[in-house]
């Protein structure tokens, strides 16, 4: 029996009160930041165009764009929808997985839940958590190198696993929906490798996709059934390399939603520990940005595969996201990085560039090639001094968290960034929904509160 068959089942078995309280609390928190995120994206570059390019194909009423409002078809505004959480690489990821878990998964369901209705804040809570389960199960069971996007091609698995709890697919129909959306799987890495706004896209692409697959599901259509582990499926065409043998026994018992790490900066995940490491040896030490002779960070080969790009001086914003020797540059001179650390000001301020180039990153001997960790900065200081800092575990993972404090202060300023800020009264509404959304009786009030 092909694994996809395992978590059909997995899915349609699992009921909500079979969630462990960490996985609710941790479902609801990246609901949260994720809507968030949204609402920064909802400023980003190719939102309008990506917006009024869906008109070419079609008009609709059955969802909404988040902040902007327009009434799409369900397809196009979760496309839309998941393109705005991950325009600003400011989404929440599974390291293990290298997973951006949550960014297709969401919008997709929130798209469905709007067409369709009677989906209560309990069902989507439960959805999502079902389609970061398999989503991050199938990224831990890769052994293997990133060939393609990832979070695209595993996300798409996630929003089928979602949109089909919602809708009450039995396991042959949810076989016959991943099977649907394996067929328009797509991500490339090369638009990560250039910097490209293509990105995010891709994400949208396979929210859109998972939609459309589920739909054709639901009126009967099918496909082949051995996607993941058959001579042309998932694991052999993706990822090529592969061990389920210890994964399918956690389905049920393992809730990988609970093991997602936050994105304090908006920028690539793979970026955070440089930075992360620079301002622990700062605070530690107390030195100034313009006290560094020379940083070296060696890291992983995913890691400088990622990020370790050499500095431009004119970088497009999705380039310097992606930059690691930038954004610690930033991070040294603000002590934070936020969304106007990749405006033009910033991208071209001189003195940013310059710190920048003298901050090196070099690939360390991990065989591990999905590994973010562990990686070892090392700063140089003009007096001569150096301090050294080795970190297994990077500020966002749950085992080095954000305090809630400073997850809804992410929260409030992604909201007071979007492209019709909301005011403080609706952002902390949203808050307060979230919060008690296994209570709330109509998940769709969410998108209410988004577009104001």
């Amino acid at each position: 029996m092909d694994a996809i068959a395992k978590f059909a089942e997995h899915v349609c078995a699992t009921q909500f009160d079979d969630l462990s309280d960490d996985a609710v609390q941790a479902a609801k928190t990246f609901i949260l930041d994720s809507l968030g995120v949204g609402l920064a994206g909802s400023a980003g570059p190719w939102v309008e165009e990506l917006i009024a390019s869906q008109q070419l194909w079609g008009t609709g009423d059955d969802a909404r764009v988040w902040v902007h409002g327009q009434p799409l078809p369900a397809p196009a505004a979760a496309m839309c929808n998941a393109y705005q959480i991950h325009n600003s690489e400011f989404d929440c990821v599974h390291e293990a997985a290298v997973v951006h878990a949550v960014t297709v998964v969401l919008p997709s369901v929130l798209a469905v839940a709007e067409r369709d209705g009677g989906v209560q804040g309990r069902d989507l809570i439960l959805a999502v958590a079902l389609g970061v389960d398999v989503a991050c199960h199938l990224g831990v069971a890769t052994q293997s190198g990133l060939r393609f996007f990832r979070p695209g091609t595993a996300g798409a698995f996630a929003a089928v696993a979602g949109i089909g709890k919602l809708k009450g697919f039995d396991a042959e129909r949810l076989v016959n929906a991943f099977s649907i959306v394996y067929a328009q799987l797509c991500g490339t890495m090369q638009a990560h490798t250039e910097g490209s706004m293509l990105l995010g896209l891709q994400v949208g692409f396979n929210a859109r996709n998972a939609v459309v697959a589920c739909d054709m599901a639901a009126n009967g259509l099918e496909g082949p059934k051995n996607i993941l582990e058959g001579p042309f499926g998932y694991f052999r065409l993706f990822e090529t390399e592969y061990d389920l043998s210890d994964i399918l026994p956690q389905l049920g018992k393992v809730w990988r939603i609970a093991e997602i790490a936050h994105k304090p900066f908006p920028s690539g995940r793979a970026t955070h520990g440089v930075v992360d490491g620079c301002l622990e040896l700062k605070r530690a030490h107390g030195f100034a940005a313009g006290d560094v002779a020379r940083i070296t960070a060696r890291v992983p080969p995913l890691v400088h595969h990622l990020v370790g790009r050499p500095v431009e001086t004119a970088m497009t914003v999705n380039y310097a996201r992606l930059c690691a020797s930038y954004v610690a540059a930033r991070a040294l001179m603000n002590d934070f990085v936020g969304v106007e650390d990749f405006q033009p000001d910033a991208l071209n301020d001189a003195d940013s560039l310059a710190l920048a180039r003298r901050i090196a990153v070099e690939i360390d001997d991990n065989p591990d090639p999905n590994a973010l960790t562990p990686l070892t900065v090392d700063v140089a200081l003009r007096t001569d001094d150096t301090h050294a800092i080795t970190l297994d575990v990077v500020y966002g993972n749950p085992a080095k968290p954000m305090r809630r404090e400073d997850h809804l202060a992410k929260f409030r300023r992604n909201g007071a960034s979007a492209a019709r800020p909301l005011d403080g009264a609706g952002l902390e509404r949203l808050i307060t929904q979230v919060d008690e959304l296994e209570n709330v009786a109509d998940a769709v009030s969410l998108i209410d509160s988004l577009v104001g």
